[in-house]
């Protein structure tokens, strides 16, 4: 059963054509504090991946304690374009080679940063990469 929720559009996927290949590099939109510098979206056998590059241009995005892994208000970081949103919330991971944590992707296509690892958090001008895949 398929379940098409407000704003969906029908597609090859979605009607679970797993014949149709594609790509795009365009659509996607930073949400307030956030650049992106490139974004990937593959489509290959039923298998969607999306690969970002952002920058934070905003306030730095640090642990709400130290340690915790918490971050205070979970931060959107971009929303993908229509047609390459996970059917059911995806969760990924993110990191910069100085900090990571994971990530959740919600059926609207926001990216919202969940938890995080290193006290020193995202600071502003750092490129982060961001990747994820669902089925």
């Amino acid at each position: 059963m398929t379940l098409w929720l407000a704003g969906m559009t029908i597609t090859a996927e979605r009607l679970l054509n797993h014949d149709v290949e594609d790509t795009t590099s365009s659509g996607a939109v930073p949400a307030a504090g956030w650049s992106i510098s490139s974004f990937e979206g593959r489509r290959v056998s039923g298998v969607t991946t999306v690969n970002l590059l952002v920058n934070r241009t905003g306030a730095d995005v640090a642990q709400s304690a130290a340690d915790s892994g918490n971050i205070a208000g979970d931060p959107p970081v971009c929303t993908l374009p229509v047609g390459w949103r996970p059917p059911s919330t995806a969760n990924g991971l993110f990191g910069n080679g100085v900090v990571d944590g994971e990530f959740s992707v919600n059926t609207a296509g926001v990216i919202i940063i969940r938890s995080i690892s290193g006290n020193a958090g995202i600071v502003m001008g750092t490129n982060t990469r961001i990747f994820c895949t669902w089925i």
